[in-house]
């Protein structure tokens, strides 16, 4: 059984882990708001991109319009781009991500290649012995577009190429501080119709309807508009998970707090329990010692 100086010695232990985890939180909290805000201002580009691309696009033939609208009739391989978080205290958040892509493509008939982005998910998916052809790790805290170009032109290349028939792209889309569901999205070859999360969604309503004519022409618009909008969605995947990292660390961080400060709670009745169980046996000595002094 511990006695009162373990007991104080693992209180004062507690509360410097609380001090650690509450400064976590309110870092992760402020971490949340910026990406959030960031997330938010990508959007207006992304609307204005998809808008050019699926007027563009909805014109007769668009299998010949670009490769990368090309659907393919056989599929052989298949790439997944998952994107995972650099650091842990964050919950759940890196696991779920990974078992979410383990299990969605644990029973493909073909095989699937992985990129990682993100330091844990690589880890998770070599000590699951998948197969990662390229790993993006240690990326800036606010990274900007061009630091992220290079996981979209490998997706290209790789469709391109024909070493990957079909593009996956797996990431945590944030839905709020407290919700945020891993989700995936066909990357290439790219489908211009309105989905469940995809940039489409803000753009509906304010689609094209109108014919235009574009200068210098449509096929090198597409040239240069299909494969930087392919990055785009990327970059957007990174900053829907980047913000849902920060709000799991900071809800993580809330919880173990809250554990810490309940622990205190349990511990210090423990001390006090064995502080006064000590005060009375010690009056008990005294009393007993005083007794037999007035028998002698």
């Amino acid at each position: 059984m511990p006695n009162t100086r373990e007991i104080r010695l693992r209180i004062q232990s507690v509360k410097n882990i609380s001090q650690v985890t509450r400064a976590l939180q309110a870092v992760s909290a402020s971490n949340a708001r910026k990406s959030q805000q960031a997330l938010m201002n990508t959007r207006p580009y992304s609307i204005k991109a998809w808008q050019v691309l699926t007027h563009i696009a909805d014109q007769p033939g668009r299998e010949n319009l670009h490769p990368l609208l090309l659907k393919r009739e056989k599929i052989n391989n298949i790439l997944v781009v998952m994107i995972s978080g650099d650091r842990g205290l964050a919950g759940a958040y890196n696991t779920n991500i990974v078992r979410f892509t383990i299990n969605r493509f644990m029973n493909s008939q073909v095989p699937v290649h992985y990129v990682t982005v993100g330091r844990k998910g690589r880890d998770m998916m070599i000590r699951r012995r998948q197969r990662v052809i390229a790993e993006f790790s240690n990326l800036p805290a606010a990274p900007t577009f061009s630091d992220v170009s290079a996981i979209g032109r490998i997706a290209v290349d790789e469709f391109l190429f024909t070493r990957a028939d079909e593009v996956y792209l797996v990431y945590t889309d944030f839905i709020n501080l407290v919700r945020q569901v891993p989700s995936i999205k066909k990357l290439l070859p790219l489908e211009v119709v309105s989905g469940e999360g995809r940039v489409a969604d803000f753009a509906t309503e304010h689609r094209l309807t109108a014919t235009y004519i574009y200068e210098p022409g449509r096929t090198e618009i597409l040239d240069e508009i299909v494969p930087r909008f392919t990055a785009l969605q990327v970059y957007q995947a990174i900053m829907e998970s980047l913000a849902s990292e920060h709000a799991a660390r900071m809800i993580a961080m809330k919880n173990a707090t809250e554990s810490a400060t309940d622990l205190v709670g349990v511990l210090q009745l423990e001390y006090n329990k064995m502080r006064q169980q000590t005060i009375t046996s010690e009056m008990l000595d005294i009393a007993g010692g005083s007794e037999a002094l007035t028998q002698i």
